[in-house]
């Protein structure tokens, strides 16, 4: 007993030490727990992912192969170890034939995808930055009407990752968020997803999944890492300091735009069965003995543009793959225009919640639907777009949608999630 009393008194003689150490135990206590349960889920992952590799393959069937698109400077350079440690492992204990490509610079993953090889299953790990490039260079191909229909997959390692919420689960944890990205690539579900094709007048195009943003809310977020000294207020922080430098930050530009298409009937996953032998012979006779009357040519109607002049803080144009299971009667895009009369405490709260979710927009803003749009901007001081989190030269474009262009791999709890949502 008087050991215990000694000891209780020194570390009430020396408080300040004793403070300190509790903290630096607790601190160190959390970490390891935060390993231990991160060291769980690769696990659980794992097994599940030698379930797939146990299944039984006849002799003439090939190994799946899957070419890994791997940005090493995604995530402040982190992007290879989150890979190594949480994605790598459910590949090849699922059995598949890996391939590997790490890019060594900006701009390189859309080279490469110009110089791939068929492949089984694509995967992009990285960010939003990654993902443009590989779907840009997939799409830029002489025979990428062929190479589209490649299924791909996303593993989310960067600082965005705004697809993401649309194909997997959401979760605050990295490493889960990780492995049930991997794990929905071994299930094989997919959802079709459009694509925006985005055209200069001299430049070659570009292709975005989520959308084009410019004006006044995207410019601040560009400037909102400047502030993280000033924590959770950064941002609030960064629109107030942009309404004192200029206000109101209006944007004058006038946008075409055609009507939205009617979206055709989906095309069933597996081809019909073939009609027996005497059913072919019967109909080719009938074909040769009375022969079909051919259709006449049809006659393509010129594509009517109507125009609207805007002035706005910012105009976004982007998909409907936020959703990418709603069962929607038209293919288009959804054009966004921000009123110009916010105060500035508006200004404040709306730029909060886009910083959050680029994507979102208000009751007051005029929202136009449409199959493609041209953008004519000023000539001066137009700055810059941003194309799926990537920061490009404001210019005059044309956006076309191409509905249903490439298909990527969904976990199917997220699909039930989303469906849910619909109903």
């Amino acid at each position: 007993m008087a050991r215990v009393v000694k000891v209780f008194v020194t570390l009430r003689n020396h408080w300040k030490k004793s403070t300190v150490a509790a903290c630096a135990l607790s601190y160190g206590g959390h970490w390891l727990y935060g390993k231990h349960c991160d060291n769980l889920l690769r696990r659980e992952a794992c097994l599940a992912a030698r379930e797939f590799g146990r299944q039984q393959i006849s002799p003439q069937e090939q190994l799946k192969k899957a070419t890994v698109i791997l940005n090493p400077a995604a995530c402040s350079g982190k992007a290879n170890n989150l890979f190594e440690k949480n994605a790598a492992p459910i590949l090849h204990l699922a059995g598949m034939d890996v391939t590997l490509v790490k890019t060594d610079y900006e701009g390189q993953a859309k080279k490469l995808m110009e110089l791939m090889e068929k492949t089984d299953m694509l995967i992009v790990a990285g960010g939003d930055g990654t993902l443009q490039e590989v779907i840009t260079g997939l799409l830029r191909r002489a025979d990428q009407e062929s190479f589209s229909k490649t299924p791909i997959g996303f593993i989310p390692l960067g600082s965005h990752n705004s697809l993401s919420e649309s194909l997997h689960i959401l979760s605050d944890n990295q490493v889960k968020h990780i492995t049930s990205a991997t794990l929905s690539i071994l299930q094989g579900e997919t959802v079709p997803l459009d694509v925006l094709q985005i055209k200069g007048e001299k430049e070659q195009p570009v292709f975005a999944l989520i959308g084009l943003r410019w004006g006044a809310f995207r410019d601040v977020a560009s400037t909102i890492k400047k502030y993280w000294y000033l924590g959770p207020l950064k941002t609030k922080a960064a629109h107030w300091f942009s309404t004192l430098r200029e206000w109101p930050q209006v944007h004058e530009a006038s946008v075409s735009y055609l009507a939205p298409t009617l979206r055709p009937p989906d095309l069933p996953e597996q081809m019909p069965q073939r009609p027996n032998l005497m059913y072919r012979i019967a109909r080719r006779l009938k074909n040769y003995w009375y022969p079909p009357i051919p259709e006449p040519p049809k006659v393509e109607e010129p594509e009517r543009w109507d125009e609207r002049t805007l002035s706005t803080l910012e105009l976004s144009i982007h998909t409907q793959n936020k959703n990418p299971v709603q069962t929607r009667i038209d293919d288009s895009l959804l054009v966004c225009v921000e009123p110009d009369s916010f105060t500035v405490g508006e200004f404040i709260t709306v730029g909060e919640k886009k910083a959050q979710d680029s994507t979102a927009f208000t009751r007051q803003s005029l929202k136009l639907e449409a199959s493609a749009c041209r953008l004519n901007l000023p000539e001066e001081g137009a700055g810059f777009y941003n194309i799926d989190n990537e920061e490009y030269e404001a210019m005059p474009v044309e956006v076309r949608l191409l509905p249903r262009k490439l298909r990527f791999f969904c976990s199917a709890e997220r699909r039930e999630q989303l469906l849910t949502q619909v109903q």
